[in-house]
């Protein structure tokens, strides 16, 4: 007999964890002024329900990709600091100051055009290109252009600079000229007399020694969690190779001083879970799924789940499990729109808790599962599914972005 039940798929946040993470990061690396919380694309597609949390924890600041983020951040906090490290539309220039927003500079028209069409008061930061050649400044004439502007207009007050790193740096020679490019490009000024001045981001800030005229860091995937901390390699012969290597490269590039082996305490923020909605016995020769790409070879009790590549899990299933009642079971078939069928034994049962990312799942995993990086995949894992926050093993919040009624595939 066959048993179905509702879809009850969901992202659980641990606000706990994400609250520890944080506090343990600014333990770590006290030796900074401002704890910036990059939280874009809607805090990685994880919702802005942890602002208030973050700055109980430490975070002073916070950057964001777009207004509407900051205007999201608004919704939970009427004071803490917020910047949109990219281009606000002219058009939108008066809601970012009506509602304290700090705006990106990243090119003296842009800084030209904002004077003509406003004298209310704002706060900028100016964004240094290093070699990213994507936004910023990148020549100390334009620079120099831009801060004489700024001086020249009472209304505008230069609160910050910062960058953004291509590379971790660590095995290659980027990251270094970087940092030289941006200390060229700034050189005319007093670093000193600049409140905010941020140039790392998660990985550089676990990788690199702080850099002396820098007072904040931007911290994003640590905040969940996801250790991208470097660690000390073991004695295998696949690591003696690479350590070889890394020490050869090191040397040919003239690296300078990068950390090997990072010890912070982080607890993964993210749970995806859903349920099982059907159990079937097949016999040998039974095929499973669209293509046909999984045939029983003996008698086999298989489950479905309410979960497909649609809700950003990606399309491979080999070597991929999911955790029920603490043991792993295997993805067997092809992973359709919405659902998927994993191989089970006995003591599974219907409505079971599946659990698709945690319980030792990680993000990591399941990007090199769809050979994709490990940003991408944080952000559109579970990206239609609600988001339950929860503290203290209870549920505070459920925050729905998804459609009702999703179409079987």
């Amino acid at each position: 007999m066959v048993k179905c039940m509702y879809r009850k798929t969901f992202m659980e946040v641990n606000i706990d964890n994400i609250t520890s993470n944080v506090k343990n990061i600014i333990k770590k690396y006290n030796d900074y002024k401002y704890y910036i919380a990059m939280v874009k694309s809607n805090a990685y597609n994880h919702g802005m329900y942890i602002v208030n949390d973050l700055i109980k924890s430490g975070i002073n600041y916070f950057a964001t990709s777009s207004l509407e983020e900051a205007m999201n951040i608004r919704k939970y906090n009427k004071d803490i600091g917020i910047l949109c490290v990219e281009k606000i539309e002219l058009d939108s220039i008066d809601v970012a100051i009506d509602n304290n927003i700090t705006l990106t500079i990243h090119e003296v028209d842009y800084l030209k055009e904002i004077v003509k069409i406003t004298n209310k008061n704002i706060k900028v930061h100016i964004k240094i290109d290093t070699g990213m050649n994507r936004l910023g400044v990148s020549s100390k004439n334009e620079l120099n252009e831009i801060v004489r502007i700024i001086n020249s207009n009472k209304n505008i007050y230069l609160e910050g600079l910062f960058t953004h790193f291509a590379t971790p740096g660590t095995h290659d020679k980027f990251y270094d000229i970087q940092v030289s490019n941006f200390k060229n490009i700034t050189s005319d000024l007093d670093l000193s007399k600049i409140p905010i001045i941020h140039l790392s981001s998660s990985f550089i800030v676990l990788s690199h020694p702080k850099l002396e005229f820098a007072n904040a860091i931007r911290i994003g995937t640590i905040i969940y969690g996801f250790d991208i901390a470097p660690k000390k390699l073991s004695n295998s012969p696949k690591n003696i190779l690479r350590k070889i290597r890394n020490n050869y490269l090191i040397k040919k590039y003239n690296i300078s001083k990068t950390y090997d082996n990072v010890n912070i305490e982080l607890k993964t923020a993210l749970k995806l879970k859903t349920n099982i909605i059907q159990i079937k016995h097949i016999k040998p020769g039974d095929k499973v799924g669209y293509g046909i790409l999984y045939e029983a070879k003996k008698d086999e009790i298989i489950a479905t789940i309410p979960i497909g590549y649609d809700d950003g899990i990606g399309t491979n299933h080999i070597n991929r499990y999911v955790v029920i009642n603490n043991k792993k079971y295997p993805v067997i078939g092809e992973i359709s729109m919405c659902m998927m069928s994993i191989l089970i034994d006995e003591s599974v049962s219907i409505n079971d808790e599946v659990t698709i990312l945690g319980d030792g799942i990680t993000i990591g995993q399941i990007a090199r599962l769809n050979n994709t990086s490990m940003h991408n995949t944080l952000v559109n894992i579970g990206k239609n599914l609600p988001r339950v926050y929860i503290k203290n093993n209870k549920k505070v919040y459920e925050e729905k972005y998804v459609m009702e009624g999703k179409n079987e595939s």
